[in-house]
């Protein structure tokens, strides 16, 4: 029996790789019979597991929360470990821009979306405060920020390509760290540094 489900298991890790690669090359309307194809399953085996394209989508969000979480896990006693999170969640962006693409487009309100960005809050909220007292980060910063992290990260979703897409993720964390470490000083008129203060 727990072989059985070690197969069944094994296959829906199978359907939803082929999802997150077709979705990633050909949109989230892709045919779900390239699904099948590249999966090497049955459609009946597809719809067991997935009765439509929103449940596979979800199924994908959920996953992608998962492995969030289990990074999490790896990173814990690490001061900069809200900054290795943030560089996951780049590298996913590239990766999979289907998925982030579905993430920014789903209703925000949908039971199932609110769920997830709940579980990704609560798995930010450690290492954000570790970082906090740690010093790496700015005070002001609230768990509700990683959305809207999130949403910056998506810019690089305008890359056509996943090298151009590299590029601006890439680019956008550099500008992300900055900010996330505080305000700049101010420059004054002859060039010079001055406090915010001054």
């Amino acid at each position: 029996m727990s072989s059985l489900r070690a197969d069944a298991a094994a296959r829906r890790a199978l359907i939803l790789d082929a999802a997150d690669h077709v979705f990633g090359s050909h949109g989230v309307n892709a045919p779900l019979d390239l699904v099948v194809e590249r999966a090497q399953v049955g459609r009946a085996t597809l719809y067991r597991n997935f009765h439509d394209r929103t449940a596979l989508m979800q199924a994908l969000l959920e996953r992608t929360v998962d492995r969030i979480a289990r990074r999490a896990r790896a990173l814990e006693g690490r001061d900069d470990a809200l900054f290795e999170l943030i560089a996951d969640i780049a590298q996913r962006t590239v990766d999979s821009p289907a998925l982030s693409d579905y993430w920014r487009a789903v209703d925000p309100n949908d039971s199932a979306m609110k769920a997830a960005r709940a579980e990704v809050w609560a798995i930010f909220e450690g290492p954000m405060q570790r970082a906090v007292a740690a010093g790496l980060c700015r005070p002001d910063l609230l768990v509700a920020d990683i959305t809207l992290i999130s949403g910056m990260l998506g810019a690089a979703l305008r890359g056509r390509t996943r090298d151009e897409r590299t590029v601006l993720a890439r680019r956008a964390l550099e500008l992300l760290r900055g900010g996330l470490q505080g305000p700049a000083a101010a420059v004054d008129t002859d060039g010079g540094n001055r406090s915010p203060e001054a």
